[in-house]
């Protein structure tokens, strides 16, 4: 198995690049012509042929949602983070409530299409080295998710799980937008096996792992005391990881 990853680790990282590179020109085009919507309608392309393109290394992406997410409001999805290829999947599954990244601000710079659509697509920017930059980057991120009623989705750990195995949950970023979208409702979710696409490091990607989204049941935001929404977030999402 390890001997076939190295064939299909550069074809998948290729294919990969190349559908960054072509996007980034379409995403420019489309904001600057024609607006957000169309725009946002580019992200959603990629993200689904990013997720397709998973299946050069046998890693197809299956999302499982058992529950009905509520319209017209705000929606925090709220996961564990295992690997980069945890992104597009979730974008591209919740594009309907247009979701938006809490993101470090490395991440605005250099990389084809990713930096240009967090920098430009609504997206929080954050400077963990510079907490008085990170908390007014949340505050102002917040406000425009509850006025847009966009999706945000963030990652607790902070930095992906190397094994699997999840981290403490922080509750700092969630509180601030928590804080600002009470009418709005926590969506927890469980990524499982997207780690093992690293499991030998950089390269040669891990092959033939195929990776889950599970969808928990929606809890209105202000339906608890913040400490019990951020516990019952944690332990439902750290239950289901395997």
């Amino acid at each position: 198995m390890k001997i076939l990853s190295y064939i299909l680790s550069p074809i998948f990282a290729l294919v990969f690049f190349l559908f960054l590179v072509i996007f980034h020109p379409l995403q420019w085009l489309s904001l600057n012509v024609f607006g957000r919507g169309a725009h946002d309608k580019v992200i959603n392309a990629l993200n689904f042929f990013l997720v397709k393109s998973m299946l050069i290394i046998g890693v197809p992406v299956r999302l499982i949602n058992k529950h009905k997410l509520p319209e017209d409001t705000t929606l925090i999805f709220v996961s564990n983070h295992q690997s980069t290829f945890d992104i597009p999947p979730i974008g591209w599954f919740f594009r309907k409530h247009k979701p938006k990244f809490v993101a470090k601000i490395e991440l605005g710079k250099g990389l084809p299409s990713v930096s240009y659509n967090l920098r430009n697509g609504g997206a929080a920017l954050i400077n963990r080295k510079d907490p008085k930059q990170a908390i007014g980057e949340l505050v102002k991120f917040s406000k425009r998710i509850h006025k847009n009623k966009w999706g945000a989705i963030i990652f607790p750990e902070g930095t992906r799980s190397r094994n699997g195995v999840p981290k403490k949950f922080s509750s700092n970023g969630l509180k601030v937008i928590a804080k600002f979208n009470k009418d709005g409702y926590v969506v927890p979710l469980t990524i499982n096996n997207s780690w093992k696409v690293f499991k030998y490091g950089k390269f040669p990607l891990g092959i033939g792992s195929p990776m889950t989204i599970t969808t928990h049941e929606p809890i209105k935001i202000d339906s608890l005391p913040f400490e019990e929404l951020l516990e019952k977030t944690e332990k439902v999402i750290k239950e289901h990881i395997k």
